[in-house]
């Protein structure tokens, strides 16, 4: 690679005069100016963001701490966080901690050498060598959807108490009485929050929560399948069963599939998160619809704010989630539904 230095001789001019020339920091007489673009051109020089940022003091890059990249719903949370980082100047460093908290402090700690500017984390369970290593770190953080215990931060979510809870109103509606719920680990808040909105749904319908109706799964395709084969398999099987994200709404289904039982006649299935994969599933899946794109918007922005202005006061985002009905849920038959 061509350096400043190889530049400057070419076009005759001094190794700060090419400086000024990249960095527009000082007026450059036009012949001058013009000597040292067209050697940049030809020798192809690019400037290095390493030396700029030792100048500067900013890389203008920003790690991005994920429990499980081959989640859908993360991939298309990072695409909302990499369009509008990119508008705004900064790039992203990816890093995937496959749900292992050990493998997130680890990366962490490689964001924190590579000199990012500020860090988004999705974490995969809170303990204290996380807290603590986000407490000695001073750099501008944003928590996405778990909150991590002792870390004071800005925090995005999605209200996921009311989308459990509208998941689970909409089964009511359609006439279910024994309607189950294939929950995420019971140690992320999120999953949590889903579990006491399907609850309080039955509550308000009247209707008994059954223990044997909650399962907890690790949010896969092969972790639905299983626990739909447990809740297929009891003697008063559920004729409704909402499933805390869409994989294991989808692994649901096949399960449902291979035991023979027609979805959505004999048993309707709703998910979460509305990946683009729900509605190409068979039956395309009714699912509660996270805004993925306006929250992977909102973090960057708010963490570029953060940057620019630490003292900024804290900021707490709860968006909405949306009900989305398709094919995989249906009336009871012969029921009648219950009152609103």
């Amino acid at each position: 690679m061509a350096t400043m230095k190889q530049v400057a001789e070419k076009a005759r001019v001094s190794t700060t005069t090419v400086s000024h020339v990249i960095n527009n920091t000082r007026v450059v007489s036009e012949d001058a100016r013009e000597r040292v673009l067209a050697v940049i051109q030809e020798l192809r020089y690019i400037p290095s963001a390493v030396a700029r940022s030792l100048k500067n003091d900013r890389t203008h890059t920003l790690g991005m701490m994920i429990p499980n990249n081959s989640n859908p719903y993360f991939a298309e949370i990072i695409q909302g966080i990499e369009d509008a980082s990119f508008k705004l100047g900064y790039n992203i460093i990816l890093c995937n901690s496959y749900d292992d908290p050990k493998k997130q402090a680890a990366y962490i700690r490689v964001l924190m050498e590579k000199r990012i500017d500020g860090l988004i984390l999705v974490s995969s369970g809170s303990d204290e060598e996380l807290t603590q290593l986000l407490a000695d770190e001073g750099i501008p953080k944003v928590l996405v959807d778990r909150e991590v215990s002792g870390v004071v931060a800005d925090f995005i979510e999605a209200d996921h108490e009311q989308g459990g809870y509208e998941a689970t109103r909409y089964l009511i509606e359609l006439g279910h009485k024994h309607i189950a719920c294939v929950a995420g680990p019971d140690i992320l808040l999120p999953s949590g929050d889903r579990v006491t909105g399907y609850r309080r749904a039955l509550q308000e319908a009247g209707l008994e929560f059954k223990s044997e109706y909650l399962l907890h799964a690790d949010f896969t395709s092969q972790g639905g399948f299983n626990a739909f084969q447990q809740l297929l398999a009891l003697p008063q099987r559920p004729t409704a069963i909402f499933a805390s994200n869409d994989l294991m709404a989808i692994g649901g289904i096949r399960a449902a599939n291979e035991a023979g039982i027609k979805i959505p006649e004999a048993l309707s299935v709703i998910g979460y998160d509305d990946i683009a994969l729900a509605s190409f599933s068979t039956p395309p899946l009714t699912t509660i619809a996270q805004p993925k794109q306006a929250i992977g918007n909102l973090t960057a922005q708010i963490l570029v704010n953060r940057i620019v202005d630490p003292e900024a006061p804290l900021r707490r985002e709860m968006l909405k989630s949306q009900l989305v009905i398709r094919q995989s849920t249906a009336r009871l038959q012969n029921t009648t539904a219950l009152p609103e």
